[in-house]
């Protein structure tokens, strides 16, 4: 990855890993980006902590407790990487979904 040029999907990658790392203090294992005319997709790799996943493996009520915590965190806190998005991208973020896949910790 040319560093000196990042294209604009790397930097929401950068910005959306940054996020997630100041809001949890889970630094995920992988960002990925895919971008398209009205649609924006991140998906972060290795972003449960321990407990989390241990939560979430033992019941599926710890599973949809898990879920719905990063719901309410994203809910409560995106508005910040909402503004990075518009400023990286240049186009205001209509919606913001957040969904948890907790087997994968994704």
């Amino acid at each position: 990855m040319d560093k000196s040029n990042p294209t604009m999907a790397q930097q929401v990658a950068v910005a959306a890993g940054d996020f997630q790392e100041q809001r949890t203090g889970i630094v995920p294992k992988s960002v990925t980006v895919v971008l398209s005319e009205d649609t924006l997709v991140v998906t972060l790799h290795g972003a449960l902590s321990p407990a989390e996943k241990a939560l979430a493996q033992q019941s599926p009520a710890g599973a949809a407790q898990v879920q719905e915590y990063h719901r309410q965190l994203f809910a409560d806190a995106c508005e910040p990487l909402r503004q990075e998005i518009k400023r990286i991208t240049g186009v205001e973020v209509r919606e913001a979904a957040v969904e948890v896949a907790t087997t994968t910790g994704t």
